[in-house]
């Protein structure tokens, strides 16, 4: 695999590391800012609203870019929102500067994903895109902890400029490991870019995306309770659960990526049903410590194993414009987690228990499998029409000039 895959990594283990570490952040910012921690939480919502819009918006409109410099660029204003973010003297302030530090997420890890496919071999596309998202899986065990006990010790203010830091050293990387290219996308324009998106195949991969990473969400958005109040675990060890996850993030992102480079769709349906399972099997799981443990690990296996795939396949049911494609897709994966805890924040509030999230979950995978199977069905479809007419060229290409004649 091409060294240049590190300086993506390094770039999205910083992007992991601030998109992630506000949740641990928000009683030290609330009382910091003298807010209360709803809306301190509106912190959370404004970030994922900047990847949402910067997602498409930004990969449109450097399309005609060289990648290189678009990868360049998006770290640089990463790296200014953070530091706004470090210096803000208030709570609306703090809001603007996290919208613009999610700005240039979605757009990054789009446009990274086709820089990284690209530098490897064919037989290697989706290992190659997972391997990029190893920055953002490790940022769960390694960077969000660190950041947090940063914040809590030096205050969180010191965490966005450690940040920041991380952000520049992603930079420096970039300009040395990531090589020239001459050309970016096609340069049909913004039209043309959008109009690569009115496929259904590229909608329907969409679809699978917000479906099977709500599953996620709608359970881990409450996993906290799920372990003190089922579970029995005391709050200061919930830290080092989290950090099961992205052990199990990390092993499912990198399985993902192995078995996907064999069979993209079976590696995608076989996620998506190892993850309904999963979580159905969360209220009995929950149960004893050791068992919940487990169960945390296998969410983040079973969840991130569909990643790759879901990334590459967006990717190429949008050949005319991949960038943009696939920077929608993670503006897909973070309305998948705003639907996702609202879904489960729905069941909670029903009454149905504390474990009852993690059911809506698997609801969730169980939606998105079905999405995948009309995307199969679809593309079974389109691949036989396509036949049919290859079949009807050939034939009539080898009909003599004179059967016309000889029929008269």
């Amino acid at each position: 695999m091409p060294l240049a895959l590190l300086a993506l990594a390094v770039g999205a283990f910083g992007i992991g590391t601030t998109e992630f570490v506000m949740m641990g952040l928000l009683p030290d910012v609330a009382d910091d800012l003298h807010i209360s921690i709803p809306a301190a939480g509106h912190l959370v919502s404004a970030y994922a609203l900047g990847v949402v819009i910067g997602a498409p918006l930004l990969a449109a409109v450097t399309a005609r870019m060289s990648r290189r410099t678009v990868l360049i660029a998006l770290m640089g204003l990463f790296v200014v929102g953070n530091a706004l973010s470090a210096v803000a003297p208030g709570n609306d302030s703090l809001l603007a500067a996290r919208f613009l530090s999610g700005l240039p997420h979605g757009a990054f890890f789009g446009v990274g994903a086709v820089v990284a496919t690209n530098m490897a071999a064919p037989e290697r596309k989706a290992r190659s895109v997972s391997l990029m998202f190893l920055g953002l899986t490790v940022a769960n065990v390694a960077g969000v902890p660190a950041a947090t006990l940063m914040g809590q010790h030096l205050g969180w203010r010191a965490t966005f400029l450690g940040v920041s830091a991380i952000g520049l050293a992603a930079i420096a990387s970039l300009a040395l490991l990531i090589p020239h290219d001459r050309a970016a996308a096609p340069a049909t324009g913004l039209r043309g870019e959008l109009a690569a998106l009115r496929s259904v195949p590229v909608w329907l991969a969409l679809g699978t995306t917000v479906a099977g990473f709500g599953a996620l969400f709608a359970a881990y958005s409450y996993i906290t309770p799920m372990l003190t109040d089922a579970a029995g675990f005391a709050e200061n060890r919930v830290t080092l659960l989290l950090a099961l996850f992205g052990v199990g993030a990390t092993a499912g992102n990198l399985l993902g990526g192995r078995l996907a480079d064999h069979s993209l769709r079976g590696t995608l349906f076989g996620g998506l049903v190892s993850l309904a399972a999963v979580l159905l099997l969360f209220p009995l799981l929950m149960r004893a410590e050791w068992s919940a443990a487990l169960a945390v690990t296998l969410l983040g296996t079973a969840a991130f194993i569909t990643g790759s795939p879901l990334q590459l396949m967006v990717m190429e049911k949008a050949t005319a414009a991949p960038s943009l494609a696939s920077s929608a897709n993670q503006a897909a994966f973070n309305l998948a987690n705003a639907g996702g805890a609202w879904i489960g924040g729905l069941a909670l509030a029903a009454g149905f228990g504390v474990t009852s999230p993690a059911l809506a979950g698997a609801v969730l995978a169980v939606l998105g499998l079905g999405v995948a199977g009309v995307a199969y069905a679809v593309d079974r479809r389109h691949e036989a029409a396509h036949e049919v007419t290859h079949e009807g060229r050939v034939v009539a290409a080898h009909v003599p000039e004179h059967a016309g004649a000889l029929r008269s």
